[in-house]
């Protein structure tokens, strides 16, 4: 079973990063954690409204958890998710993530009616939204901003790059505009707005990477997920590199982690990082495969932070 856990061993020194678990310790006084939601919805560039066979990189089964099912309702996905964790931590409580495709992407009285089933369910406290920046209606927002009010909302956007030519290139079907006008809406609303970042997509040199950081920090963001290129079974990027392997440069782990580190230098000091990579199924997962879980990699990345004496935003704004 994979799960996005938001709480992570102690580190032995404080991370030279703003972590995503302090900012959930300044919302809440006990421990969080997502829940994943798949609510059975879709994406517009996957049912022919913007386009055809979704996202190159994209296979949802790689970030669902296994008791994530479309089949389920919200309820029963909460249930067994909860379940899961109540056994060992019997105190905690929950955000419900709305996680697989684009969870926005519905008439709003029908997402207005799975929210609200979902804060419903005890010791639930708040929700998680993933989507994308194309893919948030005034109406919606206004239900938001009222919501936001009664409990905690976290609207997560699916940025992926900041260069139109690369969204061009992954069949993203939305702009950087797109991406930037969304979050500067859902801020105005004072709805909390994150983004979700890919390093390393087709076509990317490193320095296009980095220069992301600038880019993303200019936006009145709360939260950034980062995370490497994978190729994933079943996926077009996975035939391109069949056919191709030479077309599409993977990095190696530590090139990896200097990248993180490099990231995180430029990045403003005020952006919560939720995390650094993405953990996908082995059985899914063609390259890279680093044998790591999540939280040893970030281990790694606070390791090179030390080494290279180093620390989030030391080069932000120059």
């Amino acid at each position: 079973m994979t799960t996005e856990t938001l709480f992570l061993p102690q580190m032995k020194s404080e991370k030279p990063f703003l972590d995503f678990s302090n900012y959930l310790s300044s919302r809440f006084p006990y421990k969080v954690q997502k829940i994943s939601i798949d609510a059975g919805f879709t994406c517009p560039n996957r049912d022919g409204s913007k386009g055809r066979g979704g996202c190159t990189y994209c296979n949802n089964q790689s970030f669902s958890p296994g008791y994530g099912k479309p089949q389920k309702t919200v309820t029963r996905q909460l249930k067994d998710g909860i379940d899961f964790f109540a056994r060992k931590y019997p105190s905690m409580k929950y955000l419900a993530y709305f996680q697989s495709y684009t969870n926005t992407y519905d008439s709003v009285d029908k997402l207005i009616e799975l929210y609200r089933e979902a804060l419903s369910y005890p010791d639930v406290v708040g929700l998680v939204i993933s989507t994308r920046p194309d893919c948030m209606p005034d109406e919606l927002l206004d239900y938001l901003e009222k919501l936001n009010r009664q409990t905690f909302v976290l609207v997560e956007y699916g940025v992926e790059s900041t260069l139109d030519r690369t969204l061009e290139r992954v069949n993203r079907c939305h702009t950087w505009k797109d991406s930037q006008n969304a979050i500067r809406k859902t801020v105005e609303r004072g709805i909390a707005a994150g983004a979700h970042l890919i390093l390393g997509l087709p076509g990317e040199s490193k320095d296009e990477m980095l220069g992301h950081a600038a880019r993303i920090s200019a936006l009145p963001l709360t939260t950034i997920k980062l995370h490497q290129l994978q190729i994933i079974k079943g996926t077009a990027l996975a035939r391109d590199y069949r056919r191709n392997p030479s077309s599409i440069s993977l990095f190696s782990l530590d090139e990896y982690i200097d990248l993180c580190v490099s990231f995180a230098e430029r990045l403003n000091p005020e952006l919560y990082i939720e995390r650094f990579a993405s953990q996908s199924p082995k059985e899914l997962l063609i390259a890279p495969d680093w044998g790591l879980k999540n939280y040893e990699l970030t281990d790694r990345v606070v390791k090179r932070f030390a080494q290279r004496d180093t620390y989030q935003g030391k080069f932000f704004g120059r």
